[in-house]
């Protein structure tokens, strides 16, 4: 199987799952729910192996940049979403900066295996 799509896919499902992960964190009411909060350490610690199997490729701090940047706007989506939560101009403004900048890192780059 392609090195590329093995290390992209894992890190795609690494920041799915910490999505999903401090979602049921925001429903675990401060771990007073059994349910969600099993259910948050679970897509956690899975989250952190698939981080891990891209690193085997990528750089650890390229790896976290895109797994912390995509997650901080995707999880902004999901609250605007399903928690009804709002965002200002200043922090969609915000969100887009990190946007381009994974953006930057994957395309331009020399540190990123591609």
């Amino acid at each position: 199987m392609n090195p590329a799509l093995i290390t992209y896919g894992s890190l795609l499902s690494a920041i799915a799952l910490e999505v999903v992960g401090t979602t049921l964190l925001q429903q675990s009411q401060q771990f007073t729910r059994i349910l969600p909060t099993l259910g948050m350490a679970l897509c956690y610690g899975a989250a952190f192996y698939r981080l891990s199997i891209t690193l085997r490729v990528l750089p650890v701090g390229i790896a976290y940049a895109i797994w912390s940047g995509l997650g901080i706007v995707l999880i902004s989506v999901v609250g605007l979403i399903v928690f009804r939560q709002s965002l200002d101009m200043a922090a969609m403004i915000g969100l887009g900066f990190i946007i381009a900048g994974v953006i930057i890192v994957n395309v331009f780059s020399k540190t990123v295996a591609h």
